[in-house]
């Protein structure tokens, strides 16, 4: 069969699936919806957060990045890798006793205050929308190549799907999902690695694989360095940021992982506390088969790149650098009219412009491996973006919903009033809607697209003599919640600030400014109060938004990687804005009232075994 036939062979087999368990695992309450009713075992969750934690940012752009920076790209397999056994280890325990399933709810409740929760749900909305762009970014370029449509039609694809089983099934429908999908993404990640390292190496194990030996005799990473000299790129095995920007990097990405909203509620899906320490084991072994795979994927694919582009004519160049040429992500500019490609170092002469984030994806198609292998990859890189982008949609959803709607403004605003629509009416409006958009764009996406929400309403609604009945509760807002998020979210898709995994590294960073210091202080000092946490969490994340939007927005005077602090990057800039908030929380609480016994006796329980 052909590869397009293969592509949607497996891709629509896929989407059938997670359709298929969100009809199945419907949430018909607010637990369910949240936290998937604390019914999840410890092995399911283990592989679901597994799934949330390997975004698009792990699947496609981590091994794109390595691929590219060589030793440099190692800061995100220490960062991510540790700061899950920090999260896990250190936080998870103490916030999953302490009970309170979303993180504003932590901070609202320990630092007694609604202040303090809306600046907290002010963060979560700026963390998981600045995540979530990464995983929408890496929808797009899957659906663009594989597809053969644009990437904001990608974009647009993805965001129907998430849609549908996120607000459909909720944490329950979601965590399900994410069982099947790391079953679709390690299998497609590790199927074409074990295939490629036995191509090169002749090892089938591709930790091992790439250093070994290659088949002319020569270690491969050794024959990397010599290709990458040849061409006047620095020695692949060498790094080339300074040891403060590494070490800050590093720590932005594993502090940062022990503040992100929608790995904390991973901890609370199971029954009971000594389960979620459970799932947190089985997570990371599930995770690390995907880590530890990662720099061999990244040898393989920069070996078999340059082998297969540098100096050869163009017109000689396989149908894979066309298809991705068409995509926009793949550029040759033949500045010397030889039609030969000179792929080099220096900037002035190089005439091949790569994005890294097809590295990954193009791995199989450039080691002319099988369509139907070609075919997995791409599924498992769509499920491993749609899996975190519904993670954080549901943190989104009820960071608005049970936060800042019933836990702060109105407390009492659950009526469950009902409202009876006439079934033609919804139908009526989805048909305007079909012909308003085409006369727009024409777009068969956004058809299908708008086709969804009659679909969706039906599962939403209960129908009692031809009409529906429309329930407006807490359940019913956080689903309208995570629409609108949806489709926040799809528009930063479309405009990310960065390449995937540096967009996934901001959100680490901004997690790290802003929530690290409020949660450590808040379990391991019961000294510290509201007015502390407060500014602290300002001024960590302003600092962050600052630094984060002069330098890769050009906000504020902009600047280039030469203009930068001390030779700090935004992505590790986390980490001074995390110092800036546990100083100035300490010396804010130090000059203010004193926390009240309850709360100083509250943490003092939390912390007992």
């Amino acid at each position: 069969m052909s590869l397009q036939i293969w592509i949607w062979v497996i891709v629509g087999l896929t989407f059938t699936l997670y359709i298929g368990i969100a009809i199945w695992s419907k949430a018909g309450s607010t637990s369910e919806f949240y936290i998937a009713g604390k019914g999840v075992h410890p092995i399911a969750n283990g592989m679901a957060t597994a799934a949330d934690w390997m975004s698009a940012a792990s699947f496609i752009s981590m091994a794109g990045i390595i691929s590219f920076s060589g030793y440099d790209g190692s800061v995100y397999l220490m960062g991510w890798t540790g700061g899950y056994v920090l999260l896990a280890l250190l936080l998870a325990p103490y916030l999953r006793k302490f009970g309170k399933f979303t993180v504003p709810d932590f901070i609202g409740e320990r630092y007694y205050s609604n202040v303090a929760r809306i600046v907290a749900v002010f963060c979560t909305l700026i963390i998981s929308f600045t995540y979530i762009a990464g995983q929408m970014r890496g929808v797009g370029i899957v659906f663009s190549r594989y597809l053969e449509v644009d990437i904001n039609s990608g974009v647009f694809i993805g965001v129907a799907i998430v849609l549908f089983y996120a607000i459909l099934g909720g944490m329950k429908g979601i965590t399900y999902t994410q069982v099947a999908q790391y079953c679709v993404l390690i299998f497609a990640f590790m199927v074409p690695a074990i295939f490629i390292s036995i191509q090169i190496t002749g090892n089938p194990i591709p930790q091992l694989g790439f250093g070994s030996k290659s088949f002319d005799g020569t270690y491969l990473l050794d024959k990397l360095n010599g290709l990458h000299q040849e061409l006047g790129f620095s020695e692949y095995t060498s790094g080339s940021k300074s040891r403060l920007d590494v070490f800050l990097i590093t720590a932005a990405l594993m502090i940062g992982t022990a503040g992100l909203p929608h790995v904390i509620v991973r901890f609370f899906t199971v029954k009971k506390v000594s389960d979620a320490r459970k799932s947190a084991g089985w997570a990371l072994l599930f995770i690390a088969i995907l880590y530890t795979t990662a720099p061999a994927v990244a040898v393989f694919a920069r070996t078999n790149l340059i082998e297969t582009v540098s100096e050869k004519e163009y017109s000689n160049m396989p149908y894979w650098f066309k298809k991705w040429e068409d995509t926009g992500l793949l550029k040759f500019e033949d500045k010397n009219d030889d039609k030969i490609i000179q792929y080099l170092g220096d900037k002035q002469l190089n005439e091949l412009i790569i994005d890294r984030d097809i590295m990954v994806l193009a791995n199989p198609e450039i080691a002319e491996l099988p369509n139907w292998v070609i075919a997995l990859l791409a599924a498992g890189a769509i499920a491993a973006a749609l899996s975190t982008a519904a993670g954080l949609l549901l943190v989104i959803s009820s960071s608005i919903s049970h936060d800042l709607i019933k836990k702060t403004i109105n407390p009492n605003w659950i009526n469950n009033k009902e409202f009876k629509i006439e079934s033609q009416w919804i139908y009526s409006i989805t048909i305007f809607g079909l012909i308003i958009w085409g006369l727009n764009t024409g777009s068969l996406v956004g058809y299908l697209t708008i086709g969804l929400i009659p679909l969706i309403l039906t599962f939403l609604m209960s129908k009692q003599h031809g009409k529906y009945i429309l329930k407006i509760n807490e359940l019913f807002v956080a689903r309208i919640s995570a629409l609108f998020a949806v489709l926040i979210a799809g528009y930063f898709g479309i405009n990310p600030p960065d390449f995937v995994a540096a967009t996934v590294a901001l959100a680490f960073g901004l997690a790290a400014a802003s929530f690290f210091p409020a949660i450590v202080l808040g379990i391991f000092y019961k000294k510290m109060n509201k007015e502390g946490a407060i500014t602290g969490m300002l001024v960590g994340i302003s600092s962050m938004l600052f630094y984060m939007t002069k330098f890769k927005f050009g906000w504020f005077g902009g600047g280039t990687a030469e203009d930068w602090w001390l030779g700090i990057s935004p992505e590790g800039f986390g980490t001074i804005s995390m110092i800036l908030n546990f100083t100035i929380s300490i010396v804010i609480c130090y000059y203010t009232r004193p926390t009240p016994n309850r709360i100083k006796n509250l943490v003092e329980n939390l912390r007992q075994p």
